[in-house]
């Protein structure tokens, strides 16, 4: 038949993909169905999960990268046949079910290089160390094909030795590293090829493309000068490009790690081969060898490091030594033919090149050594398939032997153990006959009675010193066997019925093959060697003469490495690659029926397929069953988890019922459950991976939801944060201030503020306008100045013949120096002056005392004036700031007494007093400062309040923006609201001219939006109903902190006071009447109320103090705020605090704006804005001034003109 294969045209799908749905099982219509396909470019074809390949001699582009990644994660029916399906099955048998793979008998080094590029694509793990593996074990390909592959008449690049690779990978399925196993390399065709057939590709590499230092050093040139290269008579390949194949050769080696010195010594061991084979020997006037060419040993001797002469005579002589009851006897120089030269010359060529081989695959399964615990592994047999030549001998009859082994595992596993399963099982099963090849198996390797292997090493011993007797002994030997119907012997040949056809082996010369040692005097030259490598890495061994132990034969070696390998490919689940030749020419056209009909016949393909059919393709342990499909039944799996606790048999059961799997696809056996078809257990495989991408999307979900959340919240806080982050630095600036003085001075009460900030330029001085203008015109800031703190404030003073008195002044405090501005009057006109500037560099230290004042003493160096005294509201942030650009370098201290400098270097001490007469502000008066008592040095900040709640209940409607009440929605009758509670009238507005402000703009349009105040309500009359009293069981609860309401809703309340809890809210907010007002309290400001049992009821309630007259406007008089933050105003003397009475009209004749009742100077509850000085008792302008720092600065300017008008 011939093939018309035209490329880019679509494929039709002919015969079947895999023979089990064949409707006649014969050899004859399985032949039919691969030369279908074949003639259809489709060579690969499934019996269940065997591979059967037939070579198309040419490249389909069926490996590309596009092809694998289709692969990935298919299983064996999604897809068509392919070695990359076999291979993904191996890989994910491994990963799901932990057992341990061998790709066995796949006979074609094409096929496990498939294999092993398949398993590197899709086995995880992308760190460099894995990524390191996988790149090493794909460049073992190329380098052992270079020194283990050659061209044969039938293959250009036929495998000349056996691989078996192990890839090993973690319990993750990531290669960790692997093992390279090496069997049956044929040395043989180092010395000698047959027409037309090459050597090991290494050698035409090496000839062809060597490095002009390799030519000049080892003396290579082309594969035409050198014997070993060129009796064959080919020395180029059409397909195969030697100078190409060296580079990767080299790259190969350099990925698996051997160095330019090891790559040195590997060339040099191949050059010595090289000249090796043109060693010629002529027969001299006694007959004997002879070197024809001196020089050729002398340079071979000079690769070698070994003495020259003892080459030539290592080459042509042969040492003999006789002994004599156990003693040594006489030693004799044997001169030796030139046959025997030849043959001496051979073995040590083939001895040199098959240890290198060997201590390559060695050194490369040292670079290859798991990185990490190797839990699985991947096996990849490739060893050369079944040979039948005219001429067959004892390599034909080693390959032939492991062949045999490896279809015995095939048969033992495919159809031996299969039946015998199904007997062991009690599964219902109709037996298939088969040939079963454990015969001839015997037969080679057996002991008693004595086998092929057996019969060689006896005559190799009885016979040793003549190879020509050992032959005779061998064919005497092999008579017994005469009895075996798989054996005949035919004089000097015999002949075995092999499973794959009977082979003729030639006995000549397998005697010393057998033998596989090499003459004393070969090892006693390379031990002389002085190059290492030789002399201890290759020929490492050395002889003891008085040892009797025989050494191993060439059969004991393969049989042992044999079994070896037989019994880890009986551990794996292996998975089959059987390779069939469609023509004995190579051609991509022709397909030979009869011979590929006789190879069908031999590999048991018939019989497979019958056992296929009638068993099962599927079956495990009851365990294993219901721990990998657990998820797929409700009682056997939940959220994931097994939570099946009885027995495995009926888990198994429940799990296939459930799903609805007929009751003929499956059957339960003693300890497995069986399934008959692959399409029901990849059914089943695909619910369970669906139940997982289920689980994921619920996850994913969830997990969106999730990340919903997280953003929204993230939203929250960065609008927290854009509206808070100004203040952060002011409340850390407060922190670190609050740790400066800690704990060792007394503090203010305004100082422990939860809401108290280090705001710095209270002044404005740097943006602001009218006052903040003077002040900075009158400095002259230095390049790089920048304000960071402003305040008013007062100063010692000196008088001459008198006491220094503390004078008002504004200070200014930049990054560099400190400024103080003096205000003076100029006729009718203020002037401001800078009239002191302290450089930060000169001030050493501070010093304040331990009470509750406001000096600060600047201890400076070096000063003709002597220290700075400074009387300042916020003393503490002006220090902070102080350290904070000195980063911390002036050191603070605080004493009960200050001991300063004057002027002129006079030392003084400024003492501090306690005086409980005075109420609020310390006094100064001749070096003594009297000074209140104030909260203790470790007061911690009052607690911050609660978040209060919405003050309108969800069944109110919301009212309009503007002044509301949270209680006026309450429809209780005996409970008074807001609204009707008397409110005081407004007073008559004077008709006043004030200086134009900046802030005016905003307070007429509030004035504008506020409603009219109601009028005030005269003392009501005796007979006037009081308030109703507290119905019974309401609790009462008394104030331990006043409070001074800030906000609409709240009420005020004094320490002591009596409130009537209305309603609690979770938040910390209480709703409260006192006085018959309701209105929001803080809940950890009060305590819960037990009345005295003695106590008289409460009286009635008494009228109310009138508050004061509101102003058109709800906010604080720049007067009062001018008042209130400069109490000592421009040298008019501090204002003394004044009771809460009606405020007067300003100077400039607006009137002021009233206060609301109760400060907030002393709450905790809400601190007023950094700027504001006055004691807890100040006036109530001074709290609605703290309260609103945003006009602060604009305030203080016009209030400061307002006082000198």
């Amino acid at each position: 038949a011939r093939a018309d294969w035209k490329e880019g045209v679509k494929k039709k799908q002919v015969g079947v993909s895999d023979m089990t749905l064949l409707s006649q099982i014969t050899n004859e219509a399985i032949n039919e169905n691969l030369m279908k396909r074949w003639l259809n470019q489709e060579i690969y074809t499934y019996i269940g999960h065997v591979l059967i390949s037939v070579n198309p001699f040419k490249d389909l582009g069926i490996y590309s990268e596009t092809v694998l990644e289709s692969y990935k994660g298919k299983n064996l029916l999604e897809m068509p046949p392919h070695v990359f399906a076999i291979a993904e099955a191996s890989y994910h048998h491994m990963n799901s079910y932990k057992e341990n793979h061998g790709e066995s008998g796949a006979g074609k080094t094409e096929a496990a290089k498939r294999i092993m590029q398949y398993i590197a694509a899709v086995s995880g793990g992308k760190s460099s160390s894995i990524q390191e593996i996988k790149d090493m074990v794909l460049a073992t390909n190329p380098l052992l094909e270079s020194f283990g592959c050659a061209k044969t008449l039938r293959n250009n690049n036929s495998s000349r030795h056996g691989k078996y690779l192990e890839i090993q990978f973690n319990d993750q399925g990531e290669p960790v590293g692997a093992v390279i196993t090496n069997y049956l390399l044929e040395k043989n065709r180092v010395v000698g090829q047959i027409d037309n057939e090459r050597n090991f590709h290494i050698f035409y590499q090496l000839t062809k493309a060597a490095p002009p230092e390799y030519q000049e050093t080892f003396g290579l040139q082309g594969p035409e000068s050198f014997l070993y290269t060129s009796r064959s008579g080919c020395l180029d390949v059409d397909d195969i490009n030697d100078v190409t194949d060296f580079n990767e050769t080299i790259k190969a080696m350099g990925v698996v790690g051997l160095q330019k010195t090891e790559q040195d010594e590997i060339f040099k061991m191949l050059s010595i081969i090289l000249w090796l084979g043109n060693v010629i020997f002529v027969e001299d006037d006694n007959g004997n060898a002879a070197i024809s060419d001196g020089d050729v040993a002398n340079f071979i001797a000079y690769l070698m490091e070994v003495d020259g002469e003892a080459l030539s005579k290592a080459l042509t002589q042969r040492v003999m030594e006789t002994q004599r009851g156990g003693r040594r006897g006489s030693v004799y120089e044997v001169p030796l033919n030139v046959t025997q030269a030849n043959s001496v010359r051979n073995a040590l060529a083939k001895s040199i090149y098959e240890r290198l081989f060997e201590w390559i695959v060695t050194r490369v399964n040292k670079s290859l050594e798991a990185r990490g615990v190797a839990q699985y592994m991947i096996g990849v047999l490739d060893i050369y398939g079944f040979e039948i030549f005219d001429d067959n001998n004892f390599e034909q009859l080693c390959i032939n032997y492991v062949n045999e082994k490896l279809q015995q595992i095939f048969i033992e596993l495919t159809l031996k153990a299969e039946q015998e399963e199904y007997v062991r099982e009690q599964i219902h099963w109709t037996p298939i006959k088969f040939f079963n090849n454990k015969v001839v198996c015997e037969l080679i390797e057996e002991k008693r009675p004595p086998g092929v292997f057996a019969a060689l090493n006896d005559a190799c011993a009885t016979a040793h010193a003549d190879s020509g007797a050992a032959d005779n002994s061998f064919v005497q030997r092999l008579g017994f066997l005469s009895t075996n119907a798989h054996f005949e012997s035919r004089g000097s040949k015999f002949l075995i019925r092999h499973y794959a056809g009977e082979v003729l082996y030639n006995i000549d010369g397998m005697t010393d093959k057998n033998k596989d040692s090499l003459l004393k005097d070969l090892l006693d030259l390379a031990a002389s060697s002085t190059n290492q490598f030789i002399s201890h890495t290759l020929f490492p061994e050395r002889i003891d003469p008085n040892s009797k132990k025989r050494p191993p034969t060439a059969g004991d070696k393969i049989k042992a490495s044999c079994n070896a390998l037989v019994s880890k490919l009986m551990q794996c689940h292996p998975s089959y690659i059987r390779t069939i030749k469609p023509n004995d020419n190579r051609s991509s056209t022709e397909y030979d029926q009869k011979r590929v009909l006789h190879q069908v016949q031999y590999l048991g393909l018939c019989e497979n397929i019958r056992v296929r059919r009638a068993g099962f393709a599927y079956r495990t342990t009851f365990e294993k069953f219901v721990e990998r499909f657990y998820l797929l039944c409700p009682k056997t799996g939940y959220a994931g988890e097994n939570i099946w606790n009885g027995d495995s048999v009926t888990g198994a059961n429940e799990i296939l019922r459930h799903n609805n799997i007929p009751a003929d696809e499956w059957q339960m056996g003693t300890s497995k459950v069986f399934i008959r078809h692959p399409e029901t257990i990849f059914a089943l495989e695909n619910l369970r991976d669906k139940y997982w991408h289920n689980m994921a999307t619920r996850i994913q979900r969830a997990w969106r939801a999730h990340v919903r959340y997280k953003h929204e919240c993230a939203r929250k806080i960065q609008r927290f944060w854009r509206q808070n982050k100004y203040n952060i630095g002011y409340l850390q600036m407060r922190d670190y201030g609050n740790q400066i003085l800690g704990g060792r001075k007394e503090r203010r009460r305004f100082s422990l503020l939860s809401m108290r900030r280090f705001t710095g330029d209270y002044l404005d001085i740097k943006n602001g306008s009218g006052f903040s203008t003077m002040v900075r015109n009158a400095i002259t800031f230095r390049s790089g100045e920048e304000v960071v703190f402003s305040m008013r404030g007062n100063t010692l003073v000196p008088r001459p013949m008198r006491s220094s008195v503390p004078s008002p002044r504004t200070f200014v405090l930049t990054n560099q120096s400190l400024h103080i501005v003096v205000a003076t009057k100029n006729g009718k006109m203020v002037q401001m002056t800078d009239e002191k500037a302290i450089s930060l560099s000169v001030i050493n230290s501070a010093s304040v005392s331990s009470m509750r004042d406001d000096w600060v003493v600047l201890h400076l160096d070096n000063s003709p004036d002597g220290d700075s005294i400074l009387s300042c509201y916020f003393k503490t942030e002006l220090l902070t700031h102080m350290l904070q650009q000195t980063n911390g370098r002036i050191k603070v201290n605080v004493n009960p007494q200050i001991q300063y400098a004057k002027k002129g270097g006079k030392s003084v001490t400024m003492k501090f007093v306690k005086d409980e007469k005075i109420k609020h502000d310390d006094v100064y008066k001749s070096h003594v400062v009297h000074v209140p008592t104030g909260e203790p040095a470790n007061s911690q900040p009052f607690p911050s309040c609660p978040v209060k709640p919405r003050p309108v209940k969800q069944s109110a409607p919301r009212k309009a923006p503007g002044p509301r009440n949270p209680a006026a929605g309450r429809t209780s009758a005996p409970r008074p609201t807001p609204s009707q509670v008397a409110a005081p009238a407004a007073a008559p507005m004077a008709q006043h001219t004030t200086m134009a402000s900046p802030m005016a703009g905003s307070q007429a349009s509030r004035a504008r939006a506020a409603p009219p105040a109601p009028a005030p309500v005269p003392v009501p009359a005796p007979a006037a109903p009081s308030p109703p009293q507290p119905a019974p069981g309401v609790p009462l609860f008394k104030a331990i902190y006043p409070f001074k309401s800030q906000e609409e809703g709240e009420i005020a309340f004094e320490k002591e006071d009596l409130l009537e809890i209305v309603e609690k809210d979770e938040n910390g907010w209480w709703l409260a009447r006192k006085d018959g007002k309701e209105g929001w309290v803080p809940s950890n400001y009060l305590e819960e109320y037990t009345p005295p049992r003695s106590s008289p009821p409460p009286p009635p309630p008494v009228a109310r103090r009138a508050p004061p007259p509101p102003a058109a406007s709800s906010q604080p008089s720049v007067a009062s705020v001018a008042s209130a933050i400069m109490p000592n105003g421009l040298g008019l003397g501090p204002p003394a605090p004044k009771p809460m009475i009606p405020a007067k009209p300003s100077a400039g004749g607006k009137p002021s704006v009233p206060s609301r009742p109760g400060g907030v100077a002393s709450t905790p509850r809400a601190p007023p804005r950094p700027g504001s000085a006055a004691p807890p008792n100040a006036a109530a302008s001074l709290a609605d001034a703290v309260s609103y720092p945003w006009y602060i600065g604009q305030s203080l300017h016009l209030s400061y003109f307002c006082l000198i008008k």
